[in-house]
């Protein structure tokens, strides 16, 4: 990363606590007391992202806190040779495995050319509502987690994952409405803007489409503006670009993702746990949207409209 980001930019162990939008410019104010000043802020600092308060809270204060999708999970990684012994040839591939109030994805990982590891996530829905208010983690007893999976309807090879994982409940959060990302200077990206439920393996990739458009967008605003310095109606137009061309997209992916939880879960509106009828929902080119889809059009897009709404008196 070096190669291309001069080393004097990049800064380690920072906490942003306060954004000022002046017309000039933006007044950034740290944990540890130091005060910056940027022209445009692009925040990418998370689900409980400080940037996303600061767009959203003045017209939306409702949308700036994640919402919590009513299940959690338990994760591990292990060797592939335990979950071999375990699942046997159920370890080949990716899979779903759906369940009532209970489900399970399983992948490989690998982390290096000789070392091959599994990973898996067993997931619970919750009635009762998350508990913690500043956590999305929550350590239980081994008892309790275990006793998630009893009962007849669990097939035991799952217990048998699962007495290897921590008894660390991960909440699935989201952020199901975002009217904006975007406000004055201040942009939204990644997990602060659309933090998707993992259940489309597709919520990374919306971030990555995020920084291609941004970046193309921050490069067109550099070079148009030369030695000057960047006026704010030229960032505006820039931002609210970015902002119609990746909320819309980003937005229907964690949407769907939300879908598939609840079929996974057999909660589904309309197939509950009928497998004729959700296996159709994730077939039949559910995914070309996502997966053949012409970015570098988004890009040529983005800059098109930053354009037009650049020349608007």
């Amino acid at each position: 990363m070096t190669s291309f980001i001069p080393r004097p930019n990049v800064k380690f162990n920072k906490r942003l606590v306060n954004i000022e939008q002046l017309s000039s410019k933006l007044v950034l104010t740290f944990a540890d007391g130091e005060v910056a000043e940027a022209s445009i802020l692009a925040g990418a600092d998370g689900i409980k992202s400080t940037v996303r308060e600061h767009v959203l809270k003045p017209q939306f204060p409702d949308q700036v806190a994640p919402v919590y999708a009513d299940a959690y999970c338990y994760r591990a990684v292990i060797p592939m040779a335990d979950a071999e012994a375990i699942l046997g040839e159920l370890t080949h591939v990716a899979k779903f495995y759906f369940g009532h109030k209970r489900s399970a994805v399983t992948y490989r990982i690998s982390e290096g050319k000789f070392l091959q590891e599994f990973n898996y996530l067993l997931c619970v829905t919750d009635e009762r509502g998350w508990q913690l208010d500043n956590a999305v983690t929550e350590q239980v007893s081994h008892e309790a987690m275990m006793a998630d999976f009893e009962g007849p309807g669990v097939d035991d090879r799952f217990r048998q994952l699962l007495a290897k994982a921590n008894p660390i409940r991960w909440g699935f959060f989201h952020h199901l409405k975002t009217s904006t990302y975007y406000r004055g200077r201040v942009a939204l990206i990644g997990d602060s803007a659309h933090a998707s439920l993992p259940f489309q393996a597709a919520g990374a990739a919306q971030g990555v489409e995020d920084a291609l458009v941004l970046s193309n967008i921050l490069s067109e605003l550099v070079k148009s503006s030369r030695q000057e310095a960047i006026s704010e109606a030229k960032i505006v137009a820039g931002l609210s670009a970015y902002d119609s061309i990746r909320r819309p997209r980003a937005q229907k992916q964690l949407e769907q993702a939300a879908e598939v939880a609840r079929m996974i879960f057999f909660q589904h509106e309309e197939a509950g746990n009928d497998m004729s009828k959700i296996l159709p929902r994730l077939q039949q080119g559910r995914f070309d949207w996502l997966w053949f889809h012409d970015v570098q059009g988004d890009v040529d897009e983005a800059l098109s409209r930053m354009r037009k709404l650049d020349l608007k008196p």
